[in-house]
């Protein structure tokens, strides 16, 4: 049976509106608010992501937003031009737009790292295990806009993001180093950069960096 896309006309999947971005970024920072209340010492990156989703969830379910879904667990993703069941990877958590909706390649990824203050290694792994494979096109492929979410084991965040930054920038060039954007209350830091995936196509890759210290 065919059905008619249910989006608006000529409304690409894979874009998104700066209020939609605005959307993501506030329940990401109030989700992760939410999950720090409920951390222990010592968890790691897994912990912590399944944490973070069940606040977003709560914060979408509060709000009433009907016009967003937020998907069950990691997303896999798999190489379908290829008969090869390899998984290619998961992206923590992904979000869909109703314009989205009925589209398995369209989604919002937000890729979740831990970083902080001389945290050299995890700072590290940030750029190569995460920002690496937006660059690829591992992930989102094609999309306008993708997230990364680094959860700030140790203060102050500044530190961290200034390694981030620097790793980007040498990395891959000088439009994608961090730049601050609108600071939201619920965040240490929101910035984004410019990458060109597979060395093209032109996506915006936004920084939101979250208070995962266990609360007082």
């Amino acid at each position: 049976m065919l059905l008619s896309p249910d989006r608006p006309a000529g409304r690409p999947p894979f874009s998104l509106y700066d209020d939609e971005v605005a959307t993501v970024v506030d329940l990401v920072c109030r989700g992760a608010a939410e999950a720090r209340g409920h951390l222990q010492a010592g968890m790691i990156e897994v912990p912590i992501t399944r944490l973070v989703r069940k606040g977003i969830r709560r914060v979408k379910q509060g709000a009433n937003l009907s016009n967003v879904q937020l998907r069950a667990g990691e997303l896999e993703l798999d190489d379908m031009a290829s008969t090869d069941p390899t998984v290619l990877g998961r992206i923590d958590i992904t979000l869909q737009f109703v314009h989205q909706f009925g589209e398995e390649d369209a989604y919002v990824a937000i890729e979740c790292k831990r970083v902080g203050a001389r945290q050299h290694q995890l700072n590290a792994r940030y750029v190569t295990d995460g920002v690496e494979r937006f660059v690829t096109g591992q992930y989102a492929l094609g999309h306008s806009d993708s997230f990364m979410l680094g959860f700030v084991l140790v203060l102050p965040a500044e530190a961290a993001v200034a390694s981030i930054s620097g790793r980007v920038r040498s990395t891959y060039g000088e439009e994608a180093q961090l730049i601050l954007e609108s600071a939201h209350p619920a965040s240490l830091a929101v910035l984004s950069g410019r990458l060109l995936q597979k060395g093209s196509h032109a996506m915006r890759l936004h920084h939101i960096f979250v208070d995962m210290t266990p609360a007082a």
